[in-house]
C-alpha cells in the first residue's frame, strides 16, 4: 500500500521534467530518438531514421501523475543525481546522447558519446557513473517503448 498523497507531492511532480536524446548524423542524415515528459503528464516522442526511406515518427500522449512519480522513483533509485559526466566520453562522430532531468528544485544534466554496449562503459575514464547512466537510460528507454506499445498499435493487426 502507498501512502496518502499530499500537496508536497503534488508539488513535487509539477516540477518533473525529463527529456532524452540520442542521435548521429550520418549518409541517411540526422537519425534520433528523443522523447520528454513534462509537468503536466504530456509525454512527447520522436523517432526520425532515413534508412530505406523511412519517415520521422512522432507522438504525443498524457501519462497518469502515477506513472510520473514511478519514472521519478527510477530516477531517484539510480542514484544519477550523484554522478558528474565531466570524465565520460565526449559526443563525436558516433553520435551524442543527452540527459536532462528537473526534479523539486534539482536539476541535472549530462551529454556522452552513444553508447553501444557495456564494453564502451568499462573502457570509459569513469566506469561507475557512465554504468549508472547507462542502466538508467535503458530502464528509462523500455518504460517509453511500453507506453508507445500501449497506445499505439505499431503494426495494425486487420479486422476480421
Amino acid at each position: 500500500p502507498h501512502p496518502p498523497s499530499t500537496m508536497a507531492d503534488a508539488d513535487k511532480s509539477k516540477e518533473f521534467y525529463l527529456r532524452y536524446y540520442v542521435g548521429h548524423k550520418g549518409k541517411f542524415g540526422h537519425e534520433f530518438l528523443e522523447f520528454e515528459f513534462r509537468p503536466d503528464g504530456r509525454m512527447r516522442y520522436a523517432n526520425n531514421s532515413n534508412y530505406k526511406k523511412d519517415t520521422m515518427i512522432k507522438k504525443e500522449v498524457f501519462v497518469s501523475q502515477t506513472v510520473l512519480k514511478e519514472l521519478q522513483r527510477i530516477i531517484e533509485d539510480s542514484e544519477i543525481t550523484k554522478e558528474d559526466d565531466s570524465l565520460w566520453p565526449m559526443p563525436d562522430t558516433v553520435g551524442r546522447q543527452e540527459l536532462e532531468v528537473v526534479m523539486g528544485d534539482e536539476h541535472i544534466s549530462f551529454t556522452s558519446t552513444k553508447i553501444g554496449s557495456l564494453v564502451d562503459v568499462e573502457k570509459s575514464k569513469d566506469p561507475e557513473g557512465l554504468r549508472c547512466f547507462y542502466y538508467l537510460v535503458q530502464d528509462i528507454k523500455c518504460l517509453v517503448i511500453s507506453i508507445m506499445s500501449m497506445h499505439f498499435k505499431i503494426k495494425p493487426t486487420p479486422m476480421t
